[in-house]
């Protein structure tokens, strides 16, 4: 619990409530259980986490009788965060005109009350934890121990509530900026794709048309310019891909037969005889992002196909699960990646600097689209791997 670390200044003290933005919100339990627990330590009927506003009290939580907003002049909890003590103790007998005063406040002939101000880490007394009693009795010193204690945890959850409060803003800020640098990434994407399409088809054009009369070093560099283009707008897809994947983890989650999916993604490679993808029969998987999933598959399919060059290219997926997560296993015969790189290729624009079997290099940004996927459904993705024998890519997502 907080002591009082500055001189009582209301203007300050206002500031610092508002802060916390904890007036007229609704109904919370973790407030509520606060209130109850001090009503059985304590044995009295009424105990109350009242805020003290500018002119008036605002009960966060009470229990025992009706919520109510009271006029701050004249109530105990006014008295209370003027003292400097760690709990304010007052009887009527001892106190007859304090009572007298405050009995219009609460409608209720009360003899007893106990406040512990609540001090935020400044020092200011933004609320009070009270009891009270309609006969006059006193405390032990475990239960004033206990209603300490008590007010400390309503203290904790104020500062909790108002650094969830910071951190949602700094979200807001962040998604927005996000947004900015999405629009900004798919504005310049497709500005830069239209004139690219046109150098692209002219090239290809200027090649067609031209076959067999530029000599040898001008067909090199023509062919360096076609394939450059082509490998500039991977990469502006890629880009794109990335950014929009954002969109794809907003997809509702469904139940899912893993056999048709893949059967879905396989088709669309095994029209080659050079080609051999099995996967399993008979797995249903409950609550899924079933979008996120097929883009996570269609990347890790795609690369253990394009980086193979081997005359047969085999990938081979596997499935397990426990009570927490769903795992995946893609096996691949290809080309493999150096040890030292087995982490680096999830982040952004690493590549391995080495062609496909088409002799595209890629982008960096397939794999990085893919652990930032699998992450956001509560998993993770490591790769363990052999250079020219083969890649096994394994993920796991949570069961929701």
């Amino acid at each position: 619990m907080q002591h009082k670390l500055v001189p009582f200044n209301e203007k300050l003290r206002q500031a610092a409530l508002m802060e916390y933005k904890i007036i007229n919100t609704g109904p919370d339990k973790d407030y509520d259980n606060l209130t109850f627990l001090a009503a059985a330590i304590c044995d009295v009927p009424v105990a109350k986490i009242s805020i003290v506003d500018k002119d008036r009290i605002w009960t966060k939580s009470i229990y025992g009788m009706k919520s109510d907003v009271l006029k701050r002049e004249n109530s105990l909890c006014d008295n209370a965060i003027h003292q400097e003590e760690n709990i304010t103790i007052l009887s009527k007998s001892k106190n007859p005109e304090l009572f007298s005063n405050v009995e219009s406040v609460y409608g209720k002939d009360f003899s007893f009350y106990a406040g512990v101000p609540l001090h935020n880490p400044q020092g200011h007394a933004i609320a009070v934890f009270c009891i009270f009693d309609t006969r006059e009795r006193s405390l032990t010193d475990e239960q004033v121990k206990a209603l300490i204690a008590l007010a400390g945890q309503t203290m904790n959850l104020f500062e909790f509530r108002k650094q969830k409060n910071k951190l949602y803003e700094v979200q807001k800020i962040l998604k927005e900026k996000y947004r900015e640098l999405e629009r900004f990434a798919s504005l310049v994407s497709h500005d830069l794709k239209s004139p690219l399409a046109n150098i692209i088809s002219l090239s290809e054009l200027l090649k067609e048309e031209n076959k067999g009369k530029f000599d040898e070093e001008t067909e090199q560099y023509l062919e360096f310019l076609v394939e450059s283009s082509y490998s500039l707008r991977n990469y502006i897809d890629g880009i794109l891909s990335f950014y929009r994947s954002d969109h794809v983890l907003e997809k509702d989650y469904v139940n899912l037969d893993l056999h048709k999916l893949l059967k879905g993604i396989v088709d669309l490679y095994q029209v080659s005889d050079d080609i051999e993808i099995t996967y399993p029969d008979d797995v249903m998987l409950h609550n899924v992002n079933k979008a996120a999933l097929t883009q996570v598959f269609l990347n890790l399919i795609s690369n253990a196909l394009k980086y193979n060059d081997k005359p047969k290219r085999k990938v081979t997926i596997s499935h397990s699960r426990n009570e927490e997560f769903y795992f995946f296993d893609i096996k691949d015969n290809g080309a493999g990646i150096p040890k030292e790189k087995s982490r680096e290729i999830f982040e952004l624009f690493t590549t391995l600097e080495t062609a496909d079997r088409d002799g595209n290099m890629g982008s960096g940004i397939g794999l990085a689209t893919v652990k930032k996927l699998v992450e956001s459904m509560g998993g993770s993705i490591t790769v363990e791997s052999t250079p020219g024998e083969g890649s096994l890519f394994k993920f796991r997502i949570k069961r929701l």
